[in-house]
């Protein structure tokens, strides 16, 4: 699991029981199956207070040091999978760092050296807080992104932005698997819907209408998790992405930002998250 800021990290990891206990969250959001994994396997842990990436408003991964399997991972600390002596999710936690290029950057270096290390993830979550579209995601809410879209790379022409896509080349949007987007949706209570990368946050009400002329179905904004999804498509690992909503998307006013009751709605999102990993069929042994 990748977040962006360390606030996004502990809110995360707060939704996990602590060492000794069956799940223990480290910090970006990676995850793989560990057959038989239960207390006492070894996983590389973040160190204490590391979030799947030092959190800001809006941040979703992990700053991660090429050679390590998890974001400044603590070697010789257990991580333990969820369920004790059958098949398991191992989740590590990655802080990949702010913005779509870091979170890239970031999270290949760790997939590249987990599978170099032979131990290679299943699944990449990016995780942290964002700004809502009203009136389909409000404060508080939470978002799982059935469509991960980057609102700002192309070309401004006479006659408006084109994405890349319309230049004939690349890619603006990557899709989670349907399956997994409507498990995690119904465990935790998300809305689904697009969620936008942006390298600039919104910050007035033309530019918010904008991204809703452009984008109808757009839930969400947040600077990391199309990076995020541009490298675990590199390596054919699936991606999620999951939001709590802490500002609206349009004029700045931090007066109006509840971060403190969007990480809340992290923590207990990501309380209810491991079954809904299990459950999931590349999970199943």
């Amino acid at each position: 699991m990748a977040t962006a800021v360390p606030a996004e990290r502990d809110a995360v990891a707060r939704a996990f029981p602590g060492p000794g206990d069956e799940v223990r969250l480290p910090g970006a959001v990676l995850c793989r199956t560990a057959p038989g994994a239960g207390p006492g396997r070894e996983a590389a842990d973040a160190g204490p207070g590391r979030e799947a990436a030092d959190a800001d408003p809006g941040r979703t991964t992990a700053d991660a040091d090429p050679g390590r399997t998890t974001a400044d991972a603590d070697p010789g600390r257990e991580a333990v999978g969820v369920g004790a002596g059958r098949s398991a999710v191992v989740i590590d936690l990655l802080a990949a760092g702010v913005g779509p290029a870091r979170a890239a950057a970031s999270t290949a270096a760790a997939l590249t050296a987990a599978a170099l290390a032979g131990a290679p993830y299943d699944l990449v979550v990016s995780a942290g807080i964002g700004g809502g579209f009203a009136p389909g995601a409000p404060l508080g809410s939470l978002v799982v992104a059935d469509a991960i879209t980057v609102a700002d790379l192309g070309a401004e022409t006479a006659d408006g932005f084109l994405p890349v896509t319309d230049l004939g080349f690349g890619t603006v949007t990557h899709r989670p698997p349907e399956s997994l987007v409507r498990g995690v949706a119904e465990a935790t209570g998300a809305r689904t819907g697009t969620i936008l990368t942006v390298s600039t946050v919104t910050g007035t009400a033309a530019r918010a209408a904008a991204l809703r002329a452009r984008h109808p179905h757009a839930l969400a904004e947040g600077m990391e998790g199309f990076g995020v999804a541009e490298a675990a498509d590199a390596q054919g690992v699936p991606v999620l992405e999951i939001r709590a909503i802490s500002n609206p998307v349009g004029p700045r006013d931090r007066a109006a930002w509840r971060i403190g009751d969007a990480l809340a709605a992290l923590t207990a999102a990501f309380g209810k998250l491991a079954p809904a990993l299990e459950s999931w069929k590349p999970y199943d042994q």
